[in-house]
């Protein structure tokens, strides 16, 4: 990170830093050293300001993170004062704020990230630092896609500076890194990569930024569109960046070595890279008890499974294998497809689309609206289809189930990806039987071991293996026992906790 510095105190320090972390060097030090200090202290994150000043004759550098600060404020109480007052005492100069002082630029550094701007002057050891943090009082909506019962209501909104000033505050840490830049040749869109420097695989960094400068396009608008120009496979079905509105879920998998992209005019993250399992994660499963959540863990789980494949197994049970089916059940559907006119693929067909068609209504429509088409779409058509004998109550049944298991996957983007990879599947079910479903899901499940992220493997940890990945897989151990970070991203430093419960071994040692 370059030189460490330490000056000599001559007055009580806010924090300190432990002795074994301060190398000693001759004061007065030199103002462009501790500048450089400063920058490489921040990872050279581009929201830090600097601005330069002449106060007592003497050169002065005022340091801010323009993200997490009153950049009015300063402007008002602490540039212009000391433009009009350019001789005296800063702490009669600057108004109405709370100034301390530190010779130690470690504590200054930490000064910077929780909200604090830096002065500091040519041959001056002391320096001031000013709370100038930015009003948090501007409304937060939850999002509407992700609500949660326990935990944050907070969401992301349109402009790149206001959410990275929600992982700022989350993460008051000098190691978050803010990468700005524009692309579109004529749109010029301003966004942010945001990573943990100190966490971040450095090849993950080097690779997304060598795709986007590769991007040449007239106009980038929205986080989609850096999805289709940066992912590994653009004709998958599936997913390979998960967006998500909530700072929180940012925050968690910044801290497992991943990156998040946010774009001007959109509330959405993109986090990368991800694998397949990431999209059956919630916020609310850290909230929760571990057992309840590896509970509804497995019933997302199973609800994948569900929506892929109930149709067509439904299809494939109808047209060749009856029996698998017990022989009271046979004859209840026997009867309700005797005055059928059309085979069990066109019947599902029917049922699947005009399902799809009462989920986009309901999407483009107002509120009241959209819940009066559900309700009423809901029972008028599948009532009418029904008693018109154009579909089985067998079928109706099963395209409910599908569309309740669609909804329980958290990620959107996914759930439609697996309704649609339904409609092949039943096609091979009614040409094949259960041997077309096989099919189909072997050609899958190939596609997405063969599937990356970034260069991640997607169905990582289980291809590549890692049994230790599934305490927060497929079910979610307590905390305290996810001891590492996932192996794939190669985090610089792998470690969440070395000695967890560590009160529990005292207690029992006394």
């Amino acid at each position: 990170m370059g030189r460490s510095f330490k000056t000599r105190s001559t007055r009580k320090l806010i924090n300190p830093v432990p002795e074994e972390e301060k190398v000693i060097v001759s004061s007065p030090l030199d103002l462009e050293e501790r500048v450089t200090f400063i920058q490489e202290g921040l990872f050279l994150t581009d929201d830090l300001t600097i601005r330069d000043m002449i106060f007592n004759e003497r050169r002065m550098k005022l340091f801010f993170i323009n993200s997490i600060v009153d950049v009015k404020s300063i402007q008002t109480n602490v540039i212009k004062p000391m433009q009009e007052h350019p001789f005296g005492n800063i702490s009669n100069i600057v108004n109405g704020a709370t100034i301390n002082e530190t010779v130690d630029l470690q504590v200054a550094l930490d000064a910077l990230v929780d909200g604090s701007c830096l002065l500091m002057g040519e041959n001056e050891e002391c320096m001031q630092m000013i709370l100038a943090p930015k009003d948090q009082s501007a409304q937060r909506i939850e999002p509407m896609n992700e609500k949660v019962i326990r935990g944050s209501h907070q969401g992301f909104g349109e402009k790149v500076a206001e959410n990275v000033q929600f992982i700022r505050e989350r993460i008051t840490n000098r190691k978050v890194t803010v990468k700005y830049s524009h692309v579109g040749e004529t749109t010029k869109t301003k966004y942010a990569l945001v990573s943990i420097s100190t966490l971040t695989d450095p090849a993950i960094i080097k690779t997304i930024e060598d795709r986007i400068s590769s991007i040449e396009a007239d106009s980038i608008q929205s986080p989609g569109y850096f999805e289709e120009f940066l992912e590994d496979s653009s004709f998958s079905p599936f997913p390979q960046f998960l967006n998500t509105e909530r700072p929180d879920r940012v925050v968690a998998n910044l801290m497992e070595g991943r990156m998040a992209l946010f774009m001007e005019g959109s509330p959405t993250a993109l986090i990368f890279p991800v694998s397949f399992f990431s999209f059956f994660q919630t916020a609310e499963d850290y909230n929760t008890r571990p057992f309840i959540a590896s509970f509804l863990r497995l019933i997302r789980l199973v609800s994948f499974i569900t929506t892929l494949c109930l149709p067509a197994f439904y299809i494939a049970v109808i047209s060749y294998n009856y029996e698998v089916i017990p022989v009271e059940i046979i004859f209840s559907i026997k009867s309700s497809l005797e005055y059928l006119p059309f085979p069990p693929l066109i019947e599902a067909a029917i049922m699947q689309f005009t399902l799809e068609l009462l989920r986009e209504a309901a999407i483009r429509l107002p509120n009241p609206v959209a819940q009066t088409i559900g309700v009423v779409g809901g029972l008028v058509i599948g009532t009418a289809v029904v008693e018109a004998n154009f579909v089985s109550n067998t079928m109706v049944i099963v395209v409910a189930i599908t569309a309740i298991s669609s909804f329980v996957i958290p990620s959107n983007e996914l759930s439609t990806s697996l309704r649609i990879l339904g409609f092949p599947l039943m096609v091979l079910a009614a040409l094949f039987g259960f041997f077309g479903i096989v099919i189909g899901l072997m050609f899958t499940f190939i596609h997405m071991s063969k599937l990356k992220s970034l260069g991640h493997y997607y169905l990582y940890p289980l291809a590549p293996l890692d049994v230790k990945a599934w305490r927060d897989t497929f079910i979610r151990v307590p905390i305290w026992l996810m001891k590492e970070r996932p192996k794939d991203l190669k985090a610089i430093y792998k470690w969440k906790t070395t000695d967890p419960r560590r009160w529990k071994k005292n207690e029992q040692s006394d």
